[in-house]
């Protein structure tokens, strides 16, 4: 069993430091007359290096903390927050976030979650999301500085770099409230990056690719990722403009999991309860092909969206988002939920490791098959600009990537448009292929859309 009254490795503080925190704040709260509170404390630690054609750029150290108070006078509800944990400091937050409170108007819908949609301690697993880093600068700099070499180690056309990074970042904290709740953890995050740029005068390209883990054991190697950014960046010259045109577009399995993030704020609360999206009231109904399904796991281990709860302390659960295409849920913190007359779905705070499938799919659908999939049309490895208008569902957005014919690619696309309308575009989903990757944490794999415009000439 952990020993609470100790620091993790890599922080200043103990979780039994952060339980008494918080303690000390509800009582407080309680004291000056709230009918309810919430407090959180939380501290944040980590290392961040750049580097630029071989020379150390930056290296920046980031060290933060924070008591966040929630009181509630009936249903009206004040908010403040201090870095400072003297007791003088909590007392001074509780009191700013109970005047907050008296002089906030009443909303019928606010409060804390209803006790029975609390998670108990017993409900609350180890999700393994904490491996903390113990890199020097020194450390980091020689991996960034491989990452970049190995970009230019592979071709003499890659003659410039926009820098490679390492970041080595971990937090925790612990929360509680006057409905029961009791909980925390430890969480973790590291990446590399790089970024190479092709080519000379006017014909120049680039791209860039990273590796982001919970644990540094599992990062890309720096020579991988650095060759793969390179590759990408040379596989992107001599780019030319198309004639505008409709067309199949196969969208490079990253760029789809924008597509499953653009779904899941259509169907998050506050657009469903404002009425600002275009799929308002769509539980029950068909949004995509009947072949599609989309799966939420909040207990993955080492998940990059998992979690034991949700950021209100409410219970969080595996369910199908999307079965045979219908709409199975939404995605409800209390307050959305409230709003719209409906139960939360452990959803403040966002989704939890969401998995785009078809049934369709084969175990050999990698990159080349999709691409014979799609036959004559578009291939999408880059997005520009945020041209998606949630209200009507209409997406516009500038895009690169490679022009395919008969199953090959042709030749590279740049400065075009793609625009059709989300609706559409999920009704078109001709096939998702095995090529799955993970995307902070939403997982699909390259998704071919029946049918878009392009804009070119």
């Amino acid at each position: 069993m952990q020993d609470t009254s100790k620091p993790l490795a890599g922080f200043s503080y103990s979780r039994g430091f952060f339980e008494d925190l918080v303690d000390t704040a509800l009582a407080h709260a309680k004291k000056l007359g709230a009918t309810d509170a919430g407090a959180e404390a939380s501290e944040g630690s980590g290392l961040s290096v750049s580097v630029r054609k071989g020379d150390l750029e930056t290296v920046e150290r980031n060290r933060d903390k924070s008591l966040g108070v929630t009181v509630y006078l009936g249903q009206r509800r004040g908010n403040a927050s201090t870095s400072d944990f003297s007791r003088a400091a909590i007392e001074r937050t509780v009191q700013a976030a109970y005047d907050i409170a008296r002089f906030t108007a009443e909303d019928p819908v606010a409060g804390l979650p209803d006790m029975g949609d609390i998670a108990t301690a017993a409900e609350q697993p180890d999700l393994d999301l904490f491996h903390p880093w113990p890199i020097t600068s020194e450390q980091a700099a020689e991996m960034a500085l491989a990452c970049e070499a190995a970009a230019f180690g592979v071709n003499k056309r890659i003659t410039n770099s926009e820098g490679a990074g390492v970041s080595a970042q971990q937090s925790h904290f612990f929360s509680a409230h006057t409905h029961g709740f009791r909980g925390g953890y430890a969480s973790s995050r590291h990446s590399l990056s790089v970024a190479p740029i092709a080519g000379k005068g006017r014909d120049m390209q680039r791209d860039y690719w990273y590796s982001s883990e919970r644990n540094a054991c599992d990062l890309a190697s720096p020579e991988a990722v650095g060759r793969y950014a390179a590759e990408r960046a040379l596989s992107r010259l001599q780019s030319r403009k198309i004639s505008t045109r409709e067309c199949p577009v196969l969208f490079e399995s990253p760029l789809a999991a924008g597509l499953l993030g653009g779904f899941v704020q259509a169907v998050s609360g506050g657009a469903l309860y404002r009425k600002t999206t275009f799929l308002a009231d769509s539980l029950g109904k068909t949004v995509f092909p009947k072949h599609i399904s989309v799966d939420e796991d909040p207990f993955v281990r080492g998940g990059k969206g998992s979690s034991p709860f949700d950021e209100e302390g409410v219970r969080v659960q595996r369910r199908k988002v999307v079965d045979r295409g219908r709409v199975e849920g939404y995605f409800l913190s209390t307050y959305s939920a409230r709003k719209l007359g409906m139960k939360t779905t452990g959803n403040a705070g966002g989704s939890h490791n969401l998995v785009l499938r078809s049934r369709q799919t084969q175990e050999g659908d990698n990159l080349d098959a999709m691409l014979q999939k799609l036959g004559t049309g578009l291939f999408v490895i880059e997005l520009m600009g945020q041209g998606v208008n949630y209200v009507t569902g209409d997406y516009s957005r500038g895009a690169s990537g490679f022009w395919v014919e008969n199953g090959r690619i042709a030749f590279p696309v740049q400065e075009i448009t793609i625009a059709g309308n989300l609706r559409d575009m999920f009704q078109g989903i001709a096939a998702v292929g095995a090529d799955a990757y993970t995307y902070g944490g939403k997982t699909t794999g390259s998704v071919l859309v029946n049918r878009m415009t392009v804009a070119g000439n």
